[in-house]
């Protein structure tokens, strides 16, 4: 049975294309860091591989036999929220559980149920850790897992009970512990029952270092990528490459996940002779968009809470003004160990994926009411009659704008997110929409893409492009359509698509008041609504106002 691009939990080397997990840590730090019993994190965001070099650093050190390198994950914990008692129980189970399966013996278990039945769950965890040490005739290496998974008092009873011990390591207590989650500890804001705030690095104020798990570099999306060539004979095309690192600059489930559609659940690839091409992986990342699989829903599941939306909203509303604000940076922190968002060169979403996936999760309810259909906006040889279209929008904005302002949490971003549903309504599965946010630019970039064949047919097809350019009106109509007209053809040239010669500036209009002969009055929709045709830089560039 060949092997398979895995995106479900822990890989099994055995089974699954891997990199070499010790590879992708610093090994030498690590041993380094254990040798010197210190206690320590490491983090990254969701589905990047931490459980897999955890295994394999466990599996290592056991293999050199100096230490007894247990992995315990405490995740089922959360499940019991502030019931402390309950999640004590259940860390202190599944260590001992996990230390017999190392040590190939009992006693651990035996030992678990001599401590519980105390029932005293304000040190329990602490001592067994003693108890378990004590016993062992080697120096124990604990790794805990989602540890960040607990909450509230669990959390702070969790690390308070390791750091209660830690002057006793190594012949009473762990030698060396690893914390292993999405955040560094330090970040951690734990509210307590009685409502009180502690922060992870008070509860925790003996941790040395903490390490970072990063993505795949593109050299090693490439030796991924060979294992299944060299296993099945299928190539993928040397174009491919820069299209997945675009994609996921390298964040390996989506790496993973790229490689497995196009390999797999495009059925047709399954024969091994098939090249994977630019156009296929082009279609394998709209296939995994559009079946929201359990990485993608957990991603949008985020741009719930509220310091997200603070992040998330100025950059899509390309207003850098709330992100230099320093009381943000907390928030900046955290959607960086999200993996949301990047810091360098500038603070935007961390690919191309994530670009897509966020404005369709923000409007996904509305797309599924409205009432536009793609047919009505379809020519006889399938292209979009894009000037047909925005004259829909125009009076569909005008209707609902107000009401989408008012339930939508992302209210700064509400026009362009509007106009990006309406699109996505007409576009879904019949082409597909690249976006770029210019943060400080104060516009969005839209790039759409449409097969003009039907099926599989249109992967490698010809096809109509279709560039937009969104902006809020911040100053003068005359000197916004000037800005906006050279940065649409600037675009344009960037995009650089065969047959592209016609673009859309889009010209939101929120202002309350207009000037009219030296007084202001308030302003109407016809005063925001307009249609021109510009020739600029050699496009035809279309305007809208609204």
């Amino acid at each position: 049975m060949e092997k398979y691009f895995n995106t479900e939990g822990a890989n099994i080397l055995e089974d699954a294309y891997s990199l070499d997990p010790l590879k992708r840590i610093d090994l030498d730090e690590m041993e380094s860091l254990i040798q010197r019993k210190r206690y320590f994190i490491m983090h990254a965001p969701r589905q990047t591989g931490k459980t897999t070099s955890l295994l394999a650093l466990r599996d290592h050190l056991n293999r050199k036999g100096e230490v007894y390198a247990v992995y315990a994950n405490v995740e089922p914990g959360q499940a019991w929220r502030n019931d402390v008692k309950m999640v004590i129980a259940l860390t202190v189970n599944e260590i001992a559980k996990r230390t017999s399966m190392v040590l190939k013996d009992e006693m651990p278990i035996v030992l678990r149920e001599e401590i519980c039945a105390k029932g005293d769950s304000g040190s329990q965890l602490s001592d067994y850790l003693s108890a378990l040490c004590s016993r062992l005739d080697r120096p124990l290496a604990l790794f805990i897992d989602e540890i960040d998974a607990l909450i509230g008092d669990s959390l702070v009873s969790v690390l308070r009970q390791l750091l209660a011990g830690y002057d006793m390591r190594p012949e009473s207590f762990p030698m060396s512990v690893i914390l292993c989650g999405v955040r560094d500890v330090r970040d951690y804001r734990i509210h307590t029952a009685n409502g009180e705030i502690i922060t992870g690095g008070s509860a925790f104020n003996i941790k040395a270092e903490s390490l970072r798990l990063g993505n795949f570099t593109q050299e090693e999306i490439r030796t991924l990528y060979g294992q299944h060539t060299a296993e099945t004979g299928q190539v993928f095309d040397e174009e491919v490459y820069p299209i997945v690192w675009r994609a996921t600059e390298g964040q390996p489930w989506l790496v993973n996940a790229m490689a497995r559609t196009a390999t797999w659940d495009m059925r047709e690839n399954r024969d091994r002779s098939v090249r994977i091409t630019a156009d296929i992986m082009h279609h394998a990342m709209e296939l995994l968009i559009y079946k929201r699989e359990t990485h993608i829903d957990s991603l949008a599941d985020k741009l719930k809470e509220e310091r997200v939306r603070r992040l998330i909203e100025p950059i899509l509303a390309g207003n850098e003004a709330d992100l230099i604000d320093p009381k943000y940076d907390d928030d900046v922190q955290y959607c960086i160990d999200l993996g949301l968002i990047v810091r360098k060169p500038e603070i935007r979403i961390a690919n191309e994926i994530y670009l897509e996936i966020i404005p369709r999760q923000l409007t996904y309810v509305r797309q599924t009411v409205m009432l536009e259909q793609p047919n009505w906006y379809t020519r006889p040889d399938n292209s979009i009659d894009m000037c047909k279209l925005m004259e829909s929008f125009q009076q569909f904005y005008r209707q609902n704008i107000e009401s989408w302002t008012n339930v939508n949490e992302y209210k700064e971003a509400g026009p362009q997110l509007l106009l990006q549903a309406f699109l996505q309504r007409i576009v879904n599965g019949g082409g597909y929409i690249s976006r770029e946010y210019g943060l400080g630019r104060r516009r969005t970039d839209i790039l759409v893409t449409k097969p003009l064949l039907e099926g599989y047919a249109g992967i490698a097809g010809p096809k109509q492009y279709i560039v937009l350019e969104l902006k809020i009106k911040r100053a003068s109509k005359e000197q916004v359509i000037a800005d906006g007209l050279r940065q649409t053809a600037e675009y344009m040239d960037r995009c650089a698509r065969p047959g592209l010669r016609e673009g859309h500036l889009v010209i939101f209009n929120q202002d309350k008041t207009v000037a009219i002969d030296g007084e202001r009055r308030d302003i109407t929709w016809d005063d925001k609504v307009f249609h021109e045709e510009h020739d600029h830089a050699g496009y035809h560039i279309h305007v809208w106002g609204m």
